[in-house]
Parts: structure tokens; C-alpha cells; sequence
């Protein structure tokens, strides 16, 4: 959970029927969801999207990547991102989360992610036969660089039958 809970409101797309989505609702979908997309920008301005692990740790949205990686050189330039998940359906719901990205350079913090992201993939990172097996080890030692990205805004975007656009907004930390 976030240390002070966004503010919430039901953005002006939405059907006349629509309701907020309550923030614990977009968390439950953040931490069921198991592919996310980083949105960045390259020096030149153009976009870069790439899809990856994430896991809501340390009061926001964390994830992984090696030193020398597009996404990391584009955060090195300007932290400003945006990862999004959801369905590819027109049913459920896909949730946005906008904010500036950081390292996490303290290990405990990193530890603590390593654990969050273990509980929410299980063998795939923790079993030898899984696909991120180390990955745990070679984030806490700093070997992977671990960023989290703080949020200040963030959306929900409820689909079929009744469409709903929730905004979510925290305050400066």
C-alpha cells in the first residue's frame, strides 16, 4: 500500500453509469497482472516500449533491467515513464501508472523488492528450472539494476459493459 492513498475521481469519459474504481481494485489488478509495458522516450524523442516483470513495491511500481538496456540509458537522460497492464480484451479492466523512475540503491530495498516480486511470480524466479531463476540474487547484489517508479498519476480504465475512467493522483512526497 502507498504511505498516503492517492486521491481518486471519475474522469470526464466515463459512461453516465460509471463508478470510480476504488484503489485497492487497481492494486488487486497491478498484482495479478504478470506482463507490463515500460513506456519511455530515446534522446531523439521518439518512443520505446518494452514489456516486462514489475511489482508494487516499495510505495510504487518496480521492475528490472541490465545497466547498458535502451530503457536504462533512456531513464539515465529522463526518468519520466509510463508502464501500463491490463487485458487485450474489451472486457476488465487496464490500469496506468505515470511517474519518474529511480534506482534503488539501498539493498534492504532491494531485498525487500526481490521479495515482493518472488511472492508474485513464484517459480519462475525462484525455481532452477524457471525462466528468472537468479534474478533475485543478482538484484540484491546489484549486479541487475532494480528502479522504482514513484507515482503521480495513475488510471483505471474499466471496459465492457459500463466504461469508466478513474484518475488517480498522489500528492508531491
Amino acid at each position: 500500500m502507498v504511505d498516503n492513498e492517492p486521491d481518486v475521481a471519475l474522469g470526464p469519459f466515463s459512461s453516465p453509469a460509471a463508478r470510480v474504481t476504488p484503489w485497492a481494485s487497481a492494486l488487486a489488478v497491478l498484482g495479478e497482472a504478470e506482463v507490463f509495458w515500460l513506456s519511455t522516450v530515446r534522446p531523439d524523442g521518439r518512443p520505446h516500449v518494452t514489456p516486462l516483470l514489475a511489482a508494487w513495491s516499495l510505495d510504487g511500481m518496480c521492475f528490472t533491467t541490465g545497466g547498458q538496456g535502451r530503457k536504462a540509458r533512456n531513464l539515465e537522460r529522463d526518468p519520466r515513464c509510463v508502464l501500463t497492464t491490463g487485458t487485450n480484451a474489451l472486457t476488465g479492466v487496464d490500469v496506468v501508472i505515470e511517474g519518474a523512475a529511480s534506482v534503488v540503491e539501498e539493498r534492504s530495498g532491494r531485498e525487500q523488492a526481490v521479495a515482493d516480486f518472488e511472492r508474485k511470480y513464484g517459480a519462475h524466479l525462484t525455481s532452477p528450472e524457471g525462466s528468472w531463476y537468479g534474478l533475485g540474487e543478482a538484484v540484491v547484489a546489484g549486479d541487475v539494476r532494480l528502479y522504482r517508479i514513484a507515482p503521480t498519476v495513475g488510471f483505471a480504465f474499466g471496459k465492457l459493459p459500463t466504461s469508466s475512467q478513474t484518475r488517480y493522483t498522489w500528492p508531491s512526497r
